[in-house]
C-alpha cells in the first residue's frame, strides 16, 4: 500500500477534528470531545501533526505537542495516533510511529510518551513491540473545566 506522510497545515484542521471525533468514539468518549476546528486555529501554536494519505484521501494521523518533565527535560508527547478502522493493519500505524520517532530525536527530545486506554489490548501490544514502557504505577489527573474548579486547600 503506498502511503504519504505529511506535515498538516492549517487547511488540515476539519479533517483532522474529524479523526479526533472517530478516535473518541472509538474510545467511547465522544461526548467528551470539546474541541472545535475554530479552537484549533486559535490554539495552533500549542500542536503539531502528520497525516497519513492514500490516494490523496486522509486515513490516519499522529498528533503531538512538547513538553518539559523535570525528571527527564524535553519530552515528545504522542496525544493521537490514529487510522482509520478499515486500513489498520496495512503498517500505516508503525509509519507514523517512526515518524514520531524520527521527529523526537531531531528536536533532541529526551522522551516520547502516550497514553493508552488500560483495554485496548491491541494498542498496548503494538507500544510495547514499538519499544514504549507501559507504566500501571501511575493515575492520570485531570481538572476538565477550570471555570468550575473547587478551591484549592
Amino acid at each position: 500500500m503506498d502511503i504519504k506522510l505529511r506535515k498538516a497545515t492549517e487547511a488540515d484542521f476539519p479533517v483532522i477534528m474529524g479523526l479526533i471525533r472517530e478516535l473518541a468514539s472509538f474510545e467511547n468518549g465522544l461526548d467528551r470531545v470539546k474541541n472545535t476546528v475554530e479552537q484549533m486555529y486559535e490554539e495552533r501554536e500549542y500542536f503539531h501533526c502528520y497525516l497519513a494519505e492514500k490516494d490523496g484521501e486522509v486515513i490516519g494521523m499522529s498528533l503531538y505537542f512538547f513538553a518539559y518533565y523535570t525528571w527527564v527535560g524535553k519530552t515528545l508527547y504522542l496525544d493521537d495516533l490514529y487510522v482509520k478502522e478499515e486500513y489498520r493493519g496495512n503498517k500505516i500505524g508503525s509509519q507514523l510511529m517512526q515518524k514520531m520517532i524520527d521527529v523526537a530525536k531531531a528536536e533532541k527530545c529526551n522522551r516520547m510518551r502516550l497514553q493508552v486506554l488500560h483495554w485496548n489490548e491491541n494498542a498496548i501490544e503494538f507500544y510495547d513491540k514499538s519499544g514504549f514502557t507501559i507504566d500501571k504505577e501511575w493515575y492520570n489527573c485531570d481538572i476538565i473545566d477550570l471555570n468550575h474548579t473547587p478551591k484549592v486547600y
